[in-house]
């Protein structure tokens, strides 16, 4: 479900998160308020349900709200997958569900899509 900026205008301010961030599945809190900065631009993220015949080329949805995370331990509870090209995708450390969004290895920065968690 493509989401435009205006949804989420409410939950930024001066370009940060102002709520926790929690798991859509077990609210888990992922971020605290105020720890990631609000950017704008498109990504290809794998589904969070795939069909297992997809295992070898996931499908994949164009997203392009993300809250960016600049040190890995400002996440309160995140998992970080195998190594994909580039990139770790980030999943709920306690339930698992993801991916949430990715953690880019060279520039050692993760990004959440907004459109996959709750901002409570």
């Amino acid at each position: 479900m493509p989401h435009s900026s205006e949804n989420y205008e409410n939950e930024v301010s001066n370009g940060k998160n102002l709520r926790s961030i929690k798991c859509k599945y077990c609210s888990s809190v992922i971020l605290s308020p105020a720890s990631a900065s609000f950017a704008n631009f498109e990504f290809d993220l794998p589904l969070i349900r795939q069909s297992k015949a997809n295992e070898s080329n996931p499908e994949t949805e164009r997203v392009s709200l993300f809250w960016v995370v600049s040190d890995m331990f400002t996440f309160q509870n995140v998992g970080f997958s195998n190594t994909v090209g580039n990139n770790k995708y980030l999943t709920c450390a306690d339930c698992e569900a993801g991916p949430i969004g990715y953690h880019d290895i060279p520039s050692k920065k993760s990004y959440v899509a907004l459109n996959r968690v709750n901002h409570r």
